[in-house]
């Protein structure tokens, strides 16, 4: 059972999600899958906090044709959700994702169509393209995402949890760069993410080029996770903690800081403070700043103050 479930004090509803920018927000019954999605369940555990699980438990949350297309449609309606503030990602089951659905992909992976060599690489390259997509909508989407690992993250899975802002973990948690072991390089984000995340370029290239596996204690001293919990239950109330921590925040501020963290590490110390201030130039001019002021000034939590959608 999803450990969500469990603490089902804390589930005010599930959301419907409709095709296109509006979500309907209704109570749905827990357990599987959310319509339209297949293979994903999103639901409102808290205020301003959607759950997004993987939901192929099955399949140990394999990656197939339909996850691919699901997770752009839905991070593309949470980037517009006014009443979204922070996301968390998980796995149902025992495994977070075995990653790429081999027996699913392998058509379109495959044997892309063309008439010559140059047009099968054309579709090839538009294949490969619209697949980074479904990891780099996470990236784009303005509310911070906190992804929970437990048991195994597979091949597109470190793909996925790269792109995501605060990465947690159980401590039976496994990491694999598993690409090389099925004869390609990985190309929807790791190789250019992880150097990015984990601090140690030697380290990076030994994952990327042995395919070993890396478990929670190592992940944690690299810095690809923040923290390790016990078990599921208690990384999924770890979690949505913190998302509540983050939730209570000025959107304005949050999302600001998300943006900005995102274009510093792509860009110099100068740009970045450009663009910093290109940014702040508008968004000081809020009132969600007087609103904090306020608060600290008499001791209290920035979550005591109620702040406007944005």
């Amino acid at each position: 059972a999803m450990a969500f479930i469990i603490r089902s004090a804390l589930v005010k509803n599930r959301s419907l999600w409709l095709p296109g920018l509006s979500a309907v927000r209704a109570i749905s019954s827990p357990g599987g899958p959310t319509p339209p999605f297949t293979t994903l369940s999103v639901s409102q555990p808290a205020t301003a906090v959607t759950h997004i699980e993987l939901h192929r438990p099955e399949k140990r949350n394999a990656m197939n044709k339909a996850f691919w297309r699901e997770m752009v449609e839905c991070f593309t309606q949470i980037a517009e959700d006014p009443d979204c503030r922070v996301v968390v990602v998980s796995g149902a089951g025992d495994v977070f994702t075995a990653g790429i659905d081999l027996m699913d992909m392998a058509s379109e992976v495959l044997h892309p169509e063309g008439d010559d060599m140059a047009r099968t690489s054309w579709n090839m390259r538009r294949i490969i393209a619209k697949y980074q997509e479904t990891f780099s909508v996470i990236e784009r989407c303005p509310k911070p995402v906190v992804v929970a690992v437990q048991g195994a993250c597979i091949g597109g899975g470190v793909d996925l949890i790269t792109a995501c802002d605060i990465r947690l973990c159980t401590q039976d948690a496994w990491f694999q760069v598993k690409e090389v072991d099925i004869g390609l390089a990985a190309d929807v984000g790791t190789l250019q993410r992880l150097p990015k995340v984990i601090g140690s370029r030697s380290l990076v290239n030994e994952l990327a080029l042995t395919a070993r596996k890396m478990y929670a204690d190592e992940a944690k001293e690299s810095g690809l996770v923040s923290r390790v919990f016990p078990d599921k239950v208690a990384m999924l109330a770890g979690a949505l903690e913190m998302a509540g921590e983050i939730a209570g925040r000025s959107p304005v501020a949050v999302q600001g800081t998300k943006v900005n963290l995102i274009y510093s590490r792509d860009h110099s110390v100068a740009e970045g403070l450009n663009y910093m201030a290109t940014w702040n130039m508008s968004m000081l001019q809020t009132e969600d700043v007087m609103k904090s002021a306020a608060a600290s000034m008499e001791k209290k939590s920035p979550k005591t103050i109620t702040f406007s959608k944005l």
